[in-house]
């Protein structure tokens, strides 16, 4: 059950502090819960509660503002329960009304704001707060706004989310409307936390876990029924023979991989045995997950085993998180990595999340629905879109032909004859990539400084909330660099007044 907060602090000199004093409002935390909107945010999160019974539920504010303190400064749970314990500005930014010396919540809550919170929900804040620059940099320059003033931008709450052939009709924009503004796109690999796959070790851990629901299912008939045969101890002895040497053939590979096979497939025999005799309500969530997971495992290993190939559709990696797959990236230092894909766009320092899947996808696809994203938001089409070379297909030209939006990069076909236009090509090619750098360094900034290099998280929609968290406070972290300059403008305005 969740109820509206009634009473919620928002000025700093408003908390409570026992030890005396007050809080500083140009702190960085007091800043930030003066920029988002937890109000309308409130309104969302509400909505996950259908059900007015139960136990009442955590604020929004505390919800979201510990997992942005998580992010922002790259703890674990239980960590950030102890730096918010100690913080009394991080205490304000939750929403509590003074200084406790007690954890506000305990550590394993932080999974369940996770769970109930959704990227869905923290890409529809992140829309909302760029909405709110929008509206700041308006009034700052209104001669930057395009002159159709019909052409108003919808509501923040319609941003995301798939937008239908219907709607893009419906919102196709006046002749008189003029393109403004760039759009830069790109796309990465997430990794998850996982250990670097291989046949032979997924096998052996698949294994593993069946040996583990062999002997919780044989449990209730232990002295009665003799316990089946799964020779264990010769079978990680077969595994450890091959994984301890530094230099492996191909050859032997494949036998290990055969004999580790063949091992699963006597523990699947006797678990179909068991369960005749003993219910799997005996098993735990996790086993019985497990135990679907493995059979699947073994019939992909089996089959390419068989047919000598090394791929095959939706191929499972690993046995704890088996929604990632493996993603062709062709980087110089990893070719493969294992994770989702993301694909996102810049638009004035801002990220905006696209595209989020496990499954491997051609991000060329998705510069249209980018660009109709980008209408949404603004009530116009960029001027101009900076992007890979993969994003120069047929159908995306003839797209932004039609809405009158350039494409970075050369044109379709065979060079230009002619080298003068030829040398004008190469340096516009260039100038596009300085342009386009900028996405390169939001993601490096991402991987780099906060968790986009690894996800922690073990399940898929709380990894997928993580991912949009990032990218929701990269944009906060920006969004008070903009304060910052504002501030300095201000400053300068009134000396030239003086």
């Amino acid at each position: 059950m969740y109820k509206p907060t009634e009473q919620q602090i928002t000025f700093p000199y408003e908390f409570y502090l026992p030890f005396g004093g007050k809080l500083n409002p140009n702190n960085k935390w007091c800043e930030l819960a003066q920029l988002i909107p937890w109000a309308e945010i409130e309104k969302k999160y509400a909505k996950s509660f259908p059900i007015n019974r139960g136990q009442r539920a955590y604020s929004i504010r505390l919800a979201l503002g510990a997992l942005i303190i998580q992010n922002m400064k790259s703890l674990s749970d239980r960590a950030t329960v102890e730096e918010i314990t100690e913080n009394p500005y991080m205490q304000f930014f939750i929403g509590l009304s003074e200084f406790v010396d007690k954890p506000p919540f305990h550590h394993s809550l932080m999974t369940h704001f996770r769970k109930r919170l959704g990227k869905d929900i923290i890409n529809e804040v992140n829309e909302i707060i760029a909405g709110q620059i929008r509206e700041s940099e308006e009034s700052e320059n209104p001669s930057d706004k395009p002159d159709d003033p019909d052409d108003t931008p919808p509501s923040d709450g319609e941003c995301s989310g798939n937008i239908t052939q219907e709607e893009q009709v419906s919102q196709a924009p006046s002749p008189e409307t003029k393109n403004s503004g760039k759009l830069i796109l790109d796309a990465t690999c997430v990794p998850a936390d996982i250990h670097y796959p291989t046949d032979l070790w997924l096998l052996n851990t698949a294994r593993q876990a069946l040996e583990e629901i062999i002997d919780v299912l044989h449990s209730p008939h232990i002295g009665t029924l003799k316990k089946p045969r799964t020779y264990r101890c010769k079978a990680r002895r077969n595994y450890l023979s091959i994984d301890k040497k530094k230099h492996v053939t191909a050859k032997t590979i494949r036998k290990g991989v055969g004999s580790q096979l063949r091992y699963i497939r006597r523990d699947l025999k006797h678990i179909m045995e068991l369960a005749q005799k003993s219910p799997l309500t005996l098993l735990s969530k996790r086993q019985y997950r497990n135990l679907l997971v493995c059979q699947e495992i073994y019939r992909q290993q089996l089959e390419m085993y068989k047919e000598k190939k090394h791929s095959i559709e939706d191929r499972i990696v690993s046995l704890h998180m088996p929604f990632v797959r493996p993603i062709v990236r062709g980087k110089k230092n990893a070719e493969v990595e294992f994770g989702a894909k993301l694909a996102i766009s810049v638009v004035n320092g801002f990220c905006f999340m696209e595209d989020l899947s496990f499954d491997a996808f051609n991000e060329s696809k998705t510069l249209i629905q980018s660009v109709e994203n980008y209408y949404k938001r603004f009530g116009f089409y960029p001027e101009s879109i900076m992007a890979d070379k993969i994003y120069r297909n047929r159908e995306n030209l003839n797209y932004c032909k039609k809405h009158n939006i350039k494409l970075s990069g050369p044109p379709l076909g065979r060079p230009a004859k002619d080298l003068d236009v030829l040398k004008e090509q190469k340096k516009q090619e260039r100038l596009d990539a300085g342009i386009r750098n900028a996405v390169e360094g939001k993601l490096g900034e991402g991987k780099r400084f906060y968790g986009l290099g690894r996800i922690m998280t073990r399940l898929r929609e709380t990894s997928e909330t993580v991912i949009a968290m990032q990218l929701l406070v990269m944009n906060l972290e920006h969004r008070l660099r903009i304060l910052i300059l504002y501030f300095i403008k201000g400053y300068f305005r009134l000396i030239r007044l003086a």
